[in-house]
């Protein structure tokens, strides 16, 4: 019997010891010292021995089986060890390697357009205002002095919402009522200094048109304002967008909602022309003094402020500034035509 135990212990430490993973450890464990395992089966033998024999056995049989467990225990941490070791080696990330990257995005050339416009104006004291883009037909066309059979209101004009009551605003100029008269209700007085970018809407679709664009609004409300202020600020915008001494021509035009009106040219030469090329005069906005009837309807007195606004298309000016001869670009997401731009 000493020489069974005796056999088991060796032939366990030998095994434990040359173990090469844990899994095969594991094994071991079962095999010595699970339910059925040969240092468990001999513990079974007790039962049959006398009183003093059994105690002598016994403390045999658990010295062997602490011993085991020592070793499983230590063999344990050193297998551990290797086998976190070759993980790592097997992980490791070599940094000198070069970065896989990320794809950078860029504004889109209308976004970029609507960013100068807007710095641009408010370098020359205008604060950008925002409104709503479904609106009523008192904002959209009554306080703009747009008659009830204007053209401007036909179906084939523009898009109306639930079932006629309100329309896609064809233009930002509500925006300019609503500050009015939040001006009036406030017991504010002028001065108004505002430009009203934003999306708008009309049925409208060709390479120079599509039914929703961008618009770029301005107002300037105040005591003695005149037709001179309205051609100082639009020539020192245009010089300043296009980086270059600008020749605006301004030509009477019509609009309700202003008195006089005028649409603003300015001359474009074609660079690929060469400079003594004359160009040719290209309009740009449209712009004029601010009807009576539109103070009257936000409720201020047309006999004692005057004022002027202007209007102007974002895509019309980027094409221009970016050389684009189709408006329907901006608006295909063609990544081969909007990469240029980032």
């Amino acid at each position: 019997m000493s020489e069974s135990l005796d056999a088991i212990q060796q032939a366990a430490l030998a095994e434990i010891s040359a173990a090469p993973d844990s899994r095969d450890l594991e094994q071991l464990r079962v095999n010595y010292l699970g339910k059925k395992g040969r240092v468990t089966e001999l513990l079974k033998q007790l039962g049959g021995m006398a009183p003093e024999e059994r105690k002598a056995f016994g403390d045999r049989v658990n010295r062997v089986k602490e011993l085991v467990t020592t070793a499983l225990s230590h063999r344990g941490v050193q297998l551990a060890r290797k086998e976190l070791a070759a993980k790592l080696a097997s992980e490791t990330l070599d940094v000198t390697l070069p970065g896989r990257g990320e794809g950078v995005g860029g504004l889109h050339p209308l976004t970029r357009t609507l960013n100068r416009i807007e710095r641009l104006f408010n370098e020359l004291g205008f604060e950008t205002m925002d409104g709503p883009e479904i609106e009523d037909d008192f904002h959209n066309f009554g306080a703009l002095n747009i008659p009830e059979l204007h053209p401007a209101r036909a179906m084939q004009d523009t898009f109306y919402v639930e079932n006629g009551a309100r329309v896609l605003r064809t233009h930002t100029s509500p925006v300019q009522i609503r500050t009015m008269q939040n001006v009036v209700k406030s017991g504010r007085t002028p001065p108004i200094r505002i430009i009203c970018p934003g999306r708008v809407y009309r049925v409208d679709s060709d390479r120079t048109h599509s039914p929703m664009f961008h618009q770029v609004e301005g107002l300037y409300v105040a005591e003695d304002v005149s037709f001179a202020d309205l051609k100082y600020d639009l020539q020192t915008f245009l010089s300043r967008f296009f980086e270059q001494d600008v020749e605006a021509l301004f030509r009477p035009s019509y609009f309700p909602f202003v008195e006089p009106g005028a649409d603003v040219h300015m001359r474009w030469r074609d660079p690929s022309k060469g400079p003594d090329h004359p160009g040719r005069w290209l309009e740009l906005l449209g712009c004029g003094m601010v009807h009576p009837k539109v103070f009257e309807a936000v409720g201020l007195d047309p006999e004692r402020y005057t004022g002027y606004a202007f209007g102007m298309g974002v895509e019309r000016l980027t094409m221009l500034r970016y050389g684009v001869d189709d408006l329907r670009l901006f608006f295909n997401n063609d990544l081969r035509f909007l990469q240029q731009f980032a």
